[in-house]
């Protein structure tokens, strides 16, 4: 997707979004200052143009019992597509798996993980990841805590 020029408003309007996705039409318009019909339709020019790719909710982890943040790090023996899709397609399926990344340096891939203790991550470990054909390292990392996490991203002025 092409980078699209976004103006004040249209910044005014993601940053509220980001903060709170469910904020009513008429709220939103007053809060970046224009009346609700020219609101709705910038927002529904950028949801059309893809920079608003979805509204979620937030659910605390903690809530359900993930206490465990594990950042993993997985070399392939060999980066061909074969080895690259095989992964891929694995961890996509693995409702664990929130985050994948392939990566440059020293692995090909990082994964964050949210887990309920270090007992579900060892039988994750098992009989999922250590599974995958290709794989030739895996180096596991165990968050103690979050020290800044976010989701609204930096849109400048």
């Amino acid at each position: 997707m092409p980078n699209i020029d976004l103006d004040a408003i249209d910044r005014k309007i993601l940053k509220e979004l980001q903060r709170n996705a469910r904020i009513s039409n008429v709220e939103l318009a007053d809060a970046v200052g224009l009346s609700p019909s020219p609101c709705l339709r910038r927002v529904r020019q950028l949801e059309d143009a893809g920079v608003i790719d979805r509204y979620v909710a937030l659910v605390a982890p903690q809530s359900l019992g993930l206490t465990v943040n594990v950042f993993v790090q997985v070399s392939l023996e060999r980066q061909v597509d074969e080895y690259l899709e095989r992964f891929e397609a694995a961890v996509k399926e693995w409702p664990e798996v929130m985050e994948c990344y392939l990566m440059t340096g020293d692995a090909d891939y990082h994964l964050r993980i949210v887990m309920p203790d270090l007992a579900t991550f060892e039988t994750f470990l098992k009989e999922k990841l250590t599974r995958i054909e290709g794989i030739s390292n895996i180096r596991s990392s165990f968050a103690l805590k979050p020290v800044n996490y976010r989701t609204d991203l930096p849109l400048g002025a």
